[in-house]
């Protein structure tokens, strides 16, 4: 006896209308955490001061940890819960500034603060959400500030032969501008005296 052909179709047809009234059904469940993460990539210099910027909703209260990860090891930063504690790791604890929307500002970066920087935002309910964030730290390249230097004392000097230089040209153009003066008053003088004589 072989089976109709409508009835392995309708059953595909069933199953995929009760997976996707599931779906949708769990999503519209209340609860669960969300978390945006605006600026994955972070390019910092030695000393300055980083937001870690993350929004995160849920329904419930929420516990926030932050973590960092580098080739020097893992380390808790900090962690804490929406309107109760905050728990600071002591080697972040002059550093960190933690913010009600899940961030965290770093101050005064060095370059061991380079690395994977991750969030974990865990709901009551037990709904997580993860984030990362990535930390590029630069040295400020002294040599550079050396090139700008001398490029600066070299074009200052370059300045300073061009004054000199307009400064002579000026002085022989007046010098000589005086003695033509000088010669035609000279000549002047002579061309009144001939014809004096003349008459």
């Amino acid at each position: 006896m072989r089976p109709l052909r409508g009835s392995r179709g309708r059953s595909v047809v069933v199953g995929t209308v009760t997976l996707c009234l599931a779906a949708g059904w769990a999503l519209q469940t209340p609860g669960g955490v969300s978390l945006v993460v605006p600026q994955p990539n972070i390019n910092a210099t030695v000393a300055q001061n980083i937001l870690l910027s993350v929004e995160y909703s849920c329904q419930g209260v929420a516990t926030i940890e932050w973590k960092h990860v580098s080739s020097w090891g893992t380390t808790s930063i900090v962690e804490w819960r929406s309107g109760n504690y905050v728990n600071i790791s002591t080697v972040y604890k002059d550093r960190v500034t933690t913010f009600e929307n899940g961030s965290i500002q770093l101050r005064n970066v060095g370059m061991r603060d380079a690395g994977y920087y991750f969030v974990t935002v865990m709901e009551e309910h037990g709904t997580n959400a993860y984030g990362t964030i990535i930390v590029n730290v630069y040295e400020i390249i002294y040599e550079d500030l050396h090139f700008v230097a001398v490029l600066f004392a070299f074009l200052a000097a370059v300045s300073a032969i061009l004054i000199c230089f307009m400064w002579l040209c000026n002085k022989s153009l007046h010098l000589f501008q005086k003695k033509t003066t000088h010669k035609l008053t000279a000549s002047t003088t002579e061309e009144i005296e001939l014809e004096t004589i003349e008459c």
